[in-house]
């Protein structure tokens, strides 16, 4: 089993000859973890053990020692997808949510975040439309984190 321990840099992975093993789709669960066993499309059981030095962003390269590169890809969720018919409602959710400490992804057009009824029913209490939708989630790092924000997903317009 290979087993990738270190994050690698976009520009150097440009530069250099190491071999694109293949992608992976995680949840924002399972790139939030510094350890843990996973399986490429491929059928390859693969190890990661990673410095803590934060989440794995959708887009980001961890290799071996061998030179070994694999690309991280935020895999689909289910999630909470709050519209808004005004834009002024949309950042009262915000603010309403934040306040709760929740890890919470946005757009311009909306907000994202994990499955939680009681937080769905205050949102919905609020005015706001509230959507379960498969969808990528790239929460926000938060203002004291290095904050990379990859605008590369498509944020999910309703019908």
């Amino acid at each position: 089993m290979q087993i990738y321990t270190q994050r690698l840099d976009e520009k150097a992975i440009e530069s250099s000859n190491d071999a694109l093993a293949g992608t992976i789709s995680l949840t924002f669960d399972t790139r939030q973890k510094c350890r843990f066993r996973a399986t490429l499309d491929n059928g390859q059981d693969i190890g990661v053990d990673l410095p803590r030095t934060g989440v794995l962003r959708g887009g980001a390269y961890i290799g071996t020692t061998t030179g070994e590169v694999l690309q991280i890809q935020a895999a689909p969720e289910k999630l909470l997808c709050v519209t808004a018919n005004q834009p002024f409602d949309l950042l009262k959710a915000a603010y309403h949510l934040g306040n709760r400490h929740v890890p919470l992804m946005l757009t311009p057009a909306a907000l994202y975040l994990e499955p939680d009824y009681v937080l769905a029913d205050m949102v919905r209490g609020l005015g706001l439309t509230v959507e379960e939708v498969m969808h990528p989630f790239e929460p926000e790092s938060g203002a004291y984190a290095q904050h990379q924000h990859d605008n590369r997903l498509r944020p999910y317009v309703p019908h």
